[in-house]
């Protein structure tokens, strides 16, 4: 019989940071986006009552076929005030398909900005972002996007 015998700091350490490495590696918590965006909005449309305002901008915009960061920007139709303090839900749909994908992750910015993350279309054609808002102000928009 062989044995190897390791002693000292150096496994130790070795050890350590394997284990460190491997918990980096199946982390299920999401890198930053790091997308940019431009200052022109891709789209802008009224909510479903009129109330709010919502700039689209896509990373990369135009928005392509495949995984796609959106910010949306909230206003007050009324004044132009951002909207915070509020709750996102975004559903992408192809209408034409009768189905969307998998729903994306929404973070608060401030200033009524909210990015969409992991927002994925699987083919060209028309798409929908189906938006709910709740929290303080409380409303509906469809917004519309073409993927090429």
């Amino acid at each position: 019989m062989i044995s190897a015998r390791t002693s000292g700091p150096s496994w130790l350490a070795a050890g350590i940071a394997s284990l460190v490495a491997m918990g980096a590696a199946c982390s299920s918590a999401s890198p930053a986006s790091g997308a940019t965006f431009p200052a022109d909005a891709y789209t802008t449309t009224p909510s479903d009552s009129g109330a709010l305002v919502i700039d689209v901008r896509t990373s990369p915009q135009p928005p392509s076929r495949g995984t796609n960061d959106v910010q949306l920007t909230v206003t007050r139709a009324s004044d132009g005030t951002p909207v915070d303090g509020v709750s996102l839900d975004v559903q992408p749909w192809m209408p034409a398909m009768g189905h969307g994908s998998s729903t994306p992750t929404v973070t608060a910015q401030g200033g009524g900005v909210y990015l969409v993350t992991e927002v994925y279309f699987y083919m060209p054609g028309a798409w929908e972002l189906r938006t709910s808002i709740s929290g303080a102000t409380t409303d509906h928009a469809t917004l519309q996007l073409t993927i090429q």
